[in-house]
């Protein structure tokens, strides 16, 4: 019955995932802590499969052999959920010149904290892009608060300034409802969230990328012809947000500068 919930789950919640397919096999290479405890083959995984909520929770594997092969060092990281994700596939022309993303759909902000080091501090970008909160309020993880959420949001801007990381927090996305969780509304929560990530960017000195403001409309959502199931953006719902998230990069280094 679990894994049947969070194969739901999975399906609603990003529109990349393969559907009416059975899950890949997968089997650990081993036991125990080794040098090398990755899937040699990780095609038909998914953040929702047996195998990543079994072995490897924050799928750190997702993206280990990815970060080992990056030729420099990159000058944006992107990390978040599946608007993330997508964002690398549906508007290429960002993720050029030295930025990279390491977005996994359906994730909530601890999981993310758990693979910040290997996936952003370890790459030692100039930038880093934070976009986080959308499954942490469907509850893709469980339920969780809003304090714990700040935690990790907190915890996250901590070890990218530590090492002298520059930081764009981006707002969450509207969301009116959550197609996987039709019972919750979560457009009051989202605009509540932003106004606490939006005074915490001020206070640490990061910079604020509001892509909430651009895309919501009158009921809290974004509008279909902008996000088609009302959370996951389409090429012309990343159209918008892209000249957001450059003025914002171009603001966070300027920061990041003046902090040197």
């Amino acid at each position: 019955m679990r894994f049947a919930l969070w194969a739901l789950i999975a399906l609603a919640a990003t529109p990349v995932l393969a559907q009416n397919a059975p899950p890949t096999v997968v089997t650990p290479p081993g036991e125990g802590m080794m040098d090398k405890p990755c899937p040699a083959d990780q095609r038909g995984l998914n953040f929702a499969h047996p195998y990543v909520r079994q072995y490897d929770w924050a799928w750190q594997c997702r993206f280990a052999e990815a970060d080992k092969q990056l030729a420099q060092r990159p000058r944006v990281v992107f990390i978040g959920d599946s608007i993330t994700e997508n964002w690398v596939g549906l508007a290429p022309s960002l993720f050029v010149s030295g930025a990279v993303g390491r977005g996994i759909s359906g994730q909530t902000s601890p999981q993310i904290l758990v693979r910040f080091y290997q996936d952003v501090v370890r790459l030692k970008p100039k930038v880093v892009h934070i976009m986080i909160g959308t499954n942490d309020l469907a509850g893709n993880t469980g339920p969780s608060s809003p304090e714990m959420y700040t935690n990790h949001v907190t915890a996250m801007v901590d070890l990218a300034q530590a090492n002298g990381i520059a930081v764009v927090i981006g707002s969450i996305l509207p969301a009116a409802k959550f197609p996987w969780k039709p019972q919750l509304m979560p457009a009051k929560q989202v605009v509540a969230l932003n106004t606490w990530l939006k005074a915490f960017a001020k206070t640490r000195g990061a910079a604020f990328a509001d892509y909430h403001a651009a895309l919501v409309n009158a009921e809290g959502g974004i509008n279909p012809d902008l996000a088609p199931d009302g959370i996951h953006p389409n090429a012309k719902g990343y159209a918008v947000m892209e000249p957001i998230a450059k003025a914002a990069i171009a603001e966070a280094e300027k920061l990041g500068a003046k902090k040197r």
